[in-house]
């Protein structure tokens, strides 16, 4: 049995906790995975790098409405997917090699490690580790769904869908939610014929109604959504392609298609851990339980030296919040009479879809039910990307930004943008937010640069009219 003053497991955010006050104490990383985690290798990096291209690819469909003829000649699926993973493997295999090779201090184990005490855990090989420090960034995993053919080699999840050796003519997305959105996006602009099957209606529906409801709208003009539908079972044909039996508010159907992608969630893998060997709480839905302190607990009350980050342990599965989290346990791990909450108030989220879409705060109904209970009124305002003067250049018809605000004090409650770059234009919404400035100051104390696009940020905040205006 090896003991180290740090065990990490999992190389994603986790990585980012061996700082140079271990240099002298020695850490175990463990990740039985591939080196970097989920954003790195599967997740937000790789799919934001098919995303861009994606839209270049749609320029020519955009470009038609404004009287500019463009033409898309071909997408070299092969060597998108090589440009992309060329570099992902590169940064992936030199953090590995840092870790493995360049550190004295460090020992990485390729492994797979359940819990076998609170301190004390054992890889899938046999080894014993044991530490005084545990943090547990061990990530999350695709959900598959139970359903007759479900393991045919067509069957993909965003794990392993972006590798593919070639781009499909016909592919069923089965999900609706943002994984679903930003794949439907990059298949569809590059030529695929997609289809995308939604077990309930509107898509997106985690988000704020008026959001979900738009973009479902303008998402069904470009593919086949079928809202409500459920795939029942998945046959492989003669011909390698794929039938798939559905049974929606048509009735039963059959689609034909060359690849399947499932996109229904993710799930924590505290499972494969163990965790309740060392008797540490879940939540319902399998997340380990922490504190606003990032320690894990055991019937409620703090594990001493046990930390969890991530969507191991928050329920909101975003590298952001994953980076956020580190730096807490970071200085925790230092500081432990001086312990540092992490701050969940304002936590932003983008679908990187078409039309994009960016979130932070509440939504309509939160907003209802907590001014409602507050006994406080609520003021809301929709302003159209189409009502501004680089709204009126685009021709833009879908675009939009919604915010919630308390009436009496102007300070908002929930932001939501749907159209182009809303992950930009979200920004400054955030910082209000974060740092307790109302829509009234944030609008007319400072100026906003004509005819820019934030002008419908800035319209929007004036359209409120709270009592502070």
């Amino acid at each position: 049995m090896t003991h180290f003053d740090l065990a990490i497991i999992g190389s994603g955010s986790g990585n980012s906790l061996i700082t140079p006050e271990w240099d002298s104490k020695k850490v175990a990383v463990i990740d039985g995975g591939t080196f970097g985690g989920t954003c790195l290798n599967v997740g937000c990096i790789p799919t934001k790098m098919f995303v861009y291209p994606a839209q270049l690819a749609a320029v020519p469909g955009e470009a038609a409405r404004l009287g500019v003829d463009q033409t898309l000649d071909k997408v070299h699926w092969q060597g998108i997917r090589d440009r992309i993973f060329t570099r992902i493997d590169a940064i992936s295999a030199g953090g590995r090699r840092y870790r493995a090779e360049e550190l004295d201090n460090v020992t990485l184990y390729d492994r797979h490690v359940r819990f076998i005490s609170e301190h004390a855990l054992e890889t899938d090989d046999g080894q014993r580790i044991t530490a005084d420090q545990i943090v547990v960034a061990a990530g999350s995993r695709p959900v598959l769904p139970d359903i007759p053919g479900i393991n045919l080699p067509q069957v993909h999840t965003s794990d392993t869908v972006m590798r593919i050796p070639d781009l499909p003519d016909r592919i069923l997305i089965i999900g609706g939610g943002y994984i679903a959105a930003e794949f439907g996006f990059v298949f569809s602009a590059f030529g695929a014929q997609v289809t995308m099957a939604a077990r309930s209606g509107p898509l997106l529906r985690a988000l704020d109604a008026t959001v979900a409801e738009r973009f479902t709208e303008a998402a069904s003009k470009e593919w086949d959504v079928r809202l409500d539908t459920q795939v029942t079972a998945l046959t492989e044909n003669p011909d390698g392609s794929v039938r798939a039996d559905l049974a929606g508010p048509q009735g039963k159907t059959t689609l034909d298609v060359d690849l399947v992608l499932v996109a229904t969630g993710r799930v924590p893998n505290t499972d494969r851990l163990d965790v309740a060997a060392a008797g540490f709480d879940q939540r319902p839905d399998g997340r380990l339980a922490v504190d606003e302190f990032q320690r894990v607990l055991r019937n409620g009350s703090p594990v001493a030296g046990v930390w969890g980050l991530g969507d191991v342990s928050s329920d909101f599965q975003l590298k952001h919040v994953a980076n956020h989290e580190a730096r807490t346990v970071a200085h925790n791990l230092l500081h432990p009479g001086a312990l540092r909450a992490s701050d969940h108030r304002f936590v932003p989220s983008a679908v990187f879809s078409s039309p994009q879409i960016a979130s932070v705060g509440m939504t309509e109904e939160e907003a209802c039910a907590d001014t409602e209970a507050r006994g406080v009124e609520l003021a809301l305002a929709v302003q159209e990307y189409g009502s501004t003067a680089y709204g009126w250049a685009m021709e833009d018809t879908t675009g939009f930004v919604k915010l919630l605000a308390e009436k009496e004090s102007g300070r908002l409650l929930g932001a939501h943008i749907m159209g182009h770059e809303a992950s930009m234009l979200i920004q400054p919404l955030i910082q209000a937010m974060s740092f307790g400035l109302d829509a009234h100051t944030m609008a007319s104390g400072q100026y906003w640069i004509h005819p820019a696009l934030t002008e419908v940020v800035e319209n929007a905040l004036l359209s409120l009219k709270t009592g502070k205006a």
